[in-house]
């Protein structure tokens, strides 16, 4: 393996401070039970686990598919990202997976683990919305689900009056036999490997950026009267889409006058603002995409992993472990220590991961994947250049 993959491997299947000397892969028998909520003291520790879609999958809904799972603390003092899981007993067929981003604590995420499921049950009419040939009426509910959950997230930070500033992100996919639907609120990201292509299927939710999704985020953002400053809502959160955050949206008065009195802004200053929206909104982008007999497998995660790495490397990573292994897993002695050298510790994020192996590559068959030379040898030009010129450099300024 080159280097860079040696470093991939690190960060995918490495915690950081691990606790424990014991494995805790999780494995997708773990979601036969319903559930549970993560209690505080169990989110301050490092979740030391590693990917293993090798186990039978629960989820029977959808023939085929392995579901695997992990997530890791990295170096924050709390976990407030979260998966789900569910099968398809609610879902007419179709196999439920989210990821949770939290911020700003972890009570947003602990009430939309089950509440967003529920509601979009209900609202995708336990899963015939999904299997109709025209999806609009699905892409409809599921908006309805999502903005229905966060009023009622709203209601219960209000009332509950712990962590009223916290909020998450959501993407949530629906697999069904021949279609993949996606309902995304937020930074995280879903990826589908087809034939060995990379195909990025979600979009980020910042108000920052030079694409066309930011752009608009930034455009929507200014119409409501807010402002963007260092690449943050009001300078003080850099996504633009998620559930709670009230403070953006209930709540935006009272944020201003709390920028007084902590001197993030003179009263001169907000006399000139004027809100007409929400600045964060829980409105989710919807896709829906084909799983041909060449889709190999889903890979969804928050943006703890896509910040450190490109979605073409996390692809070739697993579509390796799957050629070679079977599976997507290492023993527990990768949890010991940290990364590895000081170097590669660049994400500072709760990482969450979910893959689902779609069952139509028999991975055993797959040719061994011919080394790029062109490539690692103008790797290796560029690595005696650049060392070179720091010799080169060294020696000068000795002189």
């Amino acid at each position: 393996m080159a280097l860079l993959s040696q470093q991939l491997q690190r960060f995918l299947l490495n915690g950081i401070n691990c606790n424990s000397s014991s494995s805790s892969v999780l494995k997708t028998n773990n979601y036969k039970k319903k559930n549970n909520i993560i209690g505080r003291d169990q989110r301050k520790r490092s979740f030391c686990s590693a990917i293993a879609i090798d186990a039978p999958s629960s989820l029977t809904g959808v023939r085929g598919i392995r579901w695997g799972s992990s997530r890791l603390q990295g170096p924050r003092e709390e976990m407030e990202d979260d998966i789900v899981l569910r099968s398809d007993h609610d879902l007419n067929g179709f196999s439920f997976a989210a990821v949770f981003d939290g911020h700003a604590g972890f009570s947003s995420v602990e009430f939309l683990r089950d509440e967003l499921y529920k509601e979009c049950v209900q609202a995708l009419q336990g899963g015939l919305l999904l299997c109709a040939k025209d999806l609009n009426p699905a892409k409809q509910a599921l908006q309805e689900a999502f903005v229905n959950a966060d009023t009622k997230l709203l209601n219960w930070l209000d009332l509950n009056g712990e962590d009223v500033d916290s909020g998450a992100t959501a993407t949530v996919v629906f697999v069904g036999n021949d279609v993949l639907i996606i309902s995304h609120v937020g930074d995280s990201c879903v990826v589908l490997s087809r034939s060995g292509k990379t195909e990025i299927l979600t979009n980020p939710h910042r108000p920052y950026g030079n694409n066309k999704v930011s752009l608009q985020e930034i455009r929507r953002i200014r119409e409501a009267g807010g402002w963007i400053s260092d690449g943050r809502i009001c300078g003080e959160i850099s996504v633009s889409r998620a559930f709670g955050d009230m403070r953006f949206k209930t709540k935006k008065n009272e944020m201003l006058e709390k920028g007084i009195e902590e001197g993030r802004w003179s009263k001169k200053f907000i006399s000139r603002v004027k809100f007409s929206e929400d600045l964060v909104i829980a409105s989710p982008d919807i896709y829906n995409v084909a799983l041909g007999s060449d889709a190999e497998f889903i890979l969804l995660a928050s943006d703890g992993l896509w910040d450190y790495m490109k979605s073409s490397d996390a692809v070739n990573f697993v579509r390796n472990q799957l050629r070679q292994h079977g599976d997507v897993q290492v023993n527990d002695l990768y949890c010991t220590g940290s990364f590895g050298s000081t170097t590669d510790r660049r994400s500072q994020d709760n990482v969450s991961i979910v893959i689902a192996d779609l069952g139509r590559t028999d991975w055993t068959s797959l040719p061994p994947e011919k080394q790029n030379f062109v490539y690692e040898l103008s790797q290796a030009f560029a690595t005696v250049a650049i060392v070179s010129l720091g010799i080169w450099a060294t020696s000068f300024l000795s002189l």
